[in-house]
């Protein structure tokens, strides 16, 4: 009984920014519907209060995560080794600056339920990373993925609201239960849902009798996943729901669902792709997989965003083209004995980076609605330099970032991710390299043409809008990050080290 209940508080111990982050999403739940009449009023400024409340949590939790230190990886159903760690920052920041977008995004009496919500997802990311064992990793997938359907359909239940969740919903389900088969099959072959269990039967060599379960397994895994990560083909849902969703929603869709993906991919497949088993590994079947869903992304996530002259349906694609990006670095840092050893380093500050580039992107064009009314065609940021300059600088300072010109944390992002898929001294890493480079290239067009339509083009509407100041905040601070991470990179680039 006492060694249950040590171990009880030993995992506890591990995910207790987490135990803080659901108790608030848990207050939060229950209070609100108390503070809505039944016609649906509520007191003026409530949004307000539920802001402020939600960073509170988000600070506990920060406090309590900037106290704790990695540790040693034992067989218990929680990890917190330096990969949990860093991510839980990532989280925590991005979720911060989400928490921010949505803080009038919502009206008064949707407010409360919309944050908690938004917290779960944070928390379900945490545990995605935290997690020991294939059972807890679902679970934690799950709770990002559930509570997402509720934050895109709350703070605007319009008909565009409304398709965009049913098409996520959809999708997302299918996705989940493809996840799920992938890891029955990985149990199958291996006997055991404990992470450090199957990589230890895969460096043994004790595969049971059917081995070639982890073949379907990887191709299961990488389906499922994809869906979170953008990944082609996997990505039809992104333009439609970006489109749809309100811009603190798609901000969120754009980086939380890569972060909960890649942390989950690498555990399930990277870290056992790396280990040879018998005479062949699963890097064999899973990195000439990977690679060409590295070169598709990269190359439709590219080619469609060229088409598209609404704003939001533009980052939709640039958010598929990057997920074939940070790909580059999955493929060569899990390949098994030619894996290049900074692949994965190279992925991780990739997607801290563009944590802090697609949210500020969001950002500004948060700072620049009206009302209810959010911006849509590119048209509609014509001329941004002579209403808003502050605002149109930033969102510059963004979109060069995006496209990976310096003085910006996205050169040094794809820069890494070059270097690394060089070094891997193969033809298919060389190969990798070149087709990087030449998307960045064709990726700088569109991005660009923003740049050019807010610089040279004459205003829209002379009126300037007003932005409110938490979209503000989060504006400054993300470009605080992406302009801060190209000066003074050595601090991110040496926790990324230690994954």
């Amino acid at each position: 009984m006492n060694t249950a209940i040590e171990q009880l508080h030993q995992a506890l111990g591990l995910i207790a920014p987490d135990v803080v982050i659901l108790a608030t999403v848990c207050l939060m739940f229950f209070v609100a519907p108390f503070l809505v009449s039944e016609r649906g009023d509520a007191p003026i400024g409530l949004r307000h209060r539920w802001g402020w409340l939600a960073l509170t949590g988000l600070a506990t939790a920060a406090a309590l995560w900037w106290q704790s230190s990695p540790q040693p990886v034992n067989s218990g159903p929680f990890r917190l080794d330096d990969l949990a760690w860093l991510v839980r920052g990532l989280s925590l920041a991005g979720g911060a600056i989400l928490v921010l977008l949505t803080w009038n995004q919502s009206d008064d009496a949707r407010a409360g339920e919309t944050q908690a919500c938004l917290l779960a997802i944070v928390a379900g990311v945490n545990l995605v990373a935290a997690a020991n064992d294939l059972v807890g990793l679902f679970v934690a997938l799950e709770l990002v993925s559930i509570p997402t359907y509720l934050f895109l359909l709350l703070p605007r239940r319009d008909a565009p609201a409304q398709e965009a969740t049913i098409k996520y919903f959809l999708l997302s389900v299918l996705s989940s239960a493809l996840v799920l088969f992938g890891m029955s099959y990985l149990y199958g072959a291996t006997g055991t849902t404990n992470l450090e269990a199957i990589y230890a039967a895969l460096r043994l060599g004790q595969m049971g009798p059917m081995p070639g379960l982890l073949a379907v397994a990887a191709v299961m895994l990488v389906a499922g996943l994809g869906f979170r990560l953008t990944a082609v083909p996997f990505h039809f849902y992104a333009p439609d729901v970006f489109q749809g969703a309100p811009t603190a929603a798609a901000a969120m869709l754009s980086f939380v669902p890569k972060l909960a993906g890649f942390v989950a991919l690498y555990r399930v497949l990277g870290v056992a792709a790396s280990l040879p088993f018998g005479t062949w590994s699963l890097g064999d079947v899973s990195a000439p997989l990977l690679w060409w869903l590295a070169v598709l992304t990269m190359f439709v996530g590219n080619l469609l965003a060229l088409l598209q002259t609404d704003v939001r349906r533009l980052l939709a694609f640039s958010s598929v083209s990057h997920a074939g990006y940070m790909l580059v670095g999955f493929v060569v840092g899990s390949s098994g004995p030619e894996k290049s050893p900074n692949g994965i380093e190279a992925l991780f500050f990739y997607l801290a980076v563009y944590g802090a580039m697609t949210l500020g992107a969001f950002a500004a064009l948060a700072a620049q609605q009206r009302g209810a009314r959010c911006i849509e065609s590119i048209d509609d940021l014509s001329g941004l330099s002579r209403t808003n300059f502050g605002v149109a600088l930033l969102m510059a300072v963004f979109l060069f970032s995006l496209t990976g010109l310096p003085p910006t944390a996205g050169f040094l992002g794809k820069f890494n991710l070059f270097l690394a898929a060089w070094s891997q001294g193969t033809e298919s890493g060389r190969w990798l390299a070149i087709w990087l480079a030449a998307n960045a290239a064709i990726g700088a067009w569109y991005y660009l043409k923003v740049v050019g339509v807010m610089f040279l083009r004459d205003p829209v509407s002379p009126a300037p809008v007003q932005p409110e100041p938490p979209a503000v905040v989060a504006l400054v601070v993300c470009a605080a990050m992406t302009l801060g991470l190209f000066f003074a990179p050595s601090w991110l680039w040496e926790l990324v080290q230690r994954v």
